[in-house]
């Protein structure tokens, strides 16, 4: 078969490397990728911009293409699998309505509340002046998020009346997030230990992947600002069999329902982010309508099933006999960035330390790099993803830092803690 993944980040080389284990495949194409897939024989880069839906859609028909997946969210959004299937070709992800389950927060809340989903307290806003008014009267912290896509970076806690007030006005002014800001979520600030919990629906079926957990913060001990994920582990273990079974019945089989029910027809990658509170209830953050990064690094590297034949089944409406095969170790996956990310940073720094040697249990995957002059160099904030298998967390955070202190470049850094909650449960 001839495959095409489309998105260029670390979620990408994963589900392109773990694709390149199959016995189906025969070509496999990323557009755009990066340094990392343009260094892995198997795998062939293609330059083609991810909203660049026209080019991709040639590009598909010229190479006979028989399945695409789509990493990122914005081609989602913006309608790449009704252009796909309009010109019947095979893809995995759902359609526009359905994708609007991450492109629009308000949209997310709305049908939450609507089917009584589990989820925080919460208005919407589209003026300053009704936002101010409204967080005079409501307790501290709060969480204000904007409505569109930001790249992981849109929510923000707040402690302070004070501080609200400014992050609305640079929200709704669109000083902040520019149009994805022009409307917000005003909710309540809940209390617990979030977790990812990820599923594969072929329009009907869902079958559950590995579940993982993610460090959004910047600094360690989750201080500092919010990105789009610093490292992941995978398993979560504060999800035991009761709260994994809450969750499958509380909250994603009434999703993927009352998602058909509503004429939103859900077939793709399911995220939830999930907040569990000190009494194990299971509440929804928000929902992503892909694959997590940098959650798929750890959970593709534990999974021993054909990854090719499980999206093949969620494209085709076959996953209902489908059950995927975990290793049993543990995951873990720690990003390295360019300082002063989520903000402003450099780019076009040479990445010293690699390639490293690769075993099974240690894989790097690439994110925001190219490689020029016969060098790896840094194109964006969050540029590689070190993730390694141990017998337990503590383990696998071994391997992990061991390996990062062998890769560096100007400006790089790391968070030193990641897989901590898990650790901690261990000692």
């Amino acid at each position: 078969m001839n495959i095409l993944i489309i998105g260029s980040g670390g979620r990408e080389h994963a589900i392109a490397w773990k694709i390149s284990k199959s016995l189906l495949t025969n070509k496999i194409y990323i557009a755009p990728g990066n340094a990392g897939t343009e260094l892995e024989p198997a795998l062939n880069n293609v330059n083609i911009s991810i909203i660049d839906i026209d080019k991709l859609l040639s590009f598909a028909k010229k190479k006979c293409i028989d399945l695409t997946i789509v990493g990122p969210e914005t081609p989602l959004v913006i309608g790449i699998v009704d252009a796909f299937k309009k010109a019947n070709l095979t893809i995995f992800g759902p359609n526009q309505r359905a994708a609007q389950i991450e492109g629009s927060k308000s949209f997310a809340k709305d049908f939450l509340v609507r089917n009584n989903i589990p989820t925080a307290n919460y208005k919407s806003f589209t003026e300053i002046k009704s936002a101010l008014n409204y967080i005079k009267n409501i307790n501290m912290p709060i969480v204000i998020k904007a409505d569109g896509l930001a790249s992981g970076k849109g929510v923000i806690i707040t402690k302070t009346l004070e501080k609200a007030k400014t992050i609305i006005l640079n929200m709704l002014s669109g000083n902040l997030f520019g149009n994805a800001g022009k409307c917000i979520i005003i909710e309540e600030f809940l209390e617990g230990e979030e977790v990812s919990f990820t599923v594969m629906v072929d329009g009907e079926n869902i079958i559950p992947l590995a579940t993982s957990q993610d460090y959004k913060r910047v600094g360690d001990g989750d201080t500092g600002a919010n990105t789009g994920g610093m490292g992941a582990c995978s398993p979560a273990l504060i999800v035991n069999k009761i709260i994994h079974q809450r969750i499958m019945e509380e909250i994603i089989e009434p999703t993927v329902k009352y998602m058909n029910q509503e004429g939103n027809n859900y077939q793709g990658f399911l995220y939830a982010g999930i907040i569990i509170d000190k009494l194990g209830n299971p509440k929804v953050i928000e929902f992503n309508c892909r694959l997590g990064d940098p959650e798929t690094q750890p959970i593709m590297l534990r999974l021993q099933s054909d990854f090719l034949s499980l999206c093949i089944a969620g494209a085709t409406g076959n996953l209902k006999k489908k059950i995927p095969l975990w290793n049993k170790q543990t995951a873990l996956g720690v990003i390295m960035a360019t300082k002063n990310y989520p903000g402003n940073y450099n780019k076009s720094n040479i990445i010293h330390g690699l390639p490293i040697k690769e075993t099974f249990d240690t894989k790097i995957f690439y994110a925001n790099t190219i490689i020029k002059n016969n060098k790896i160099i840094t194109s964006g904030g969050r540029v590689i993803c070190v993730t390694t298998l141990g017998e337990n967390i503590i383990q696998a955070q071994k391997k992990a830092y061991e390996i990062t202190k062998k890769i560096f470049w100007k400006n790089s850094f790391y968070r030193y803690d990641i897989g901590y909650r898990d650790a901690s449960r261990l000692k």
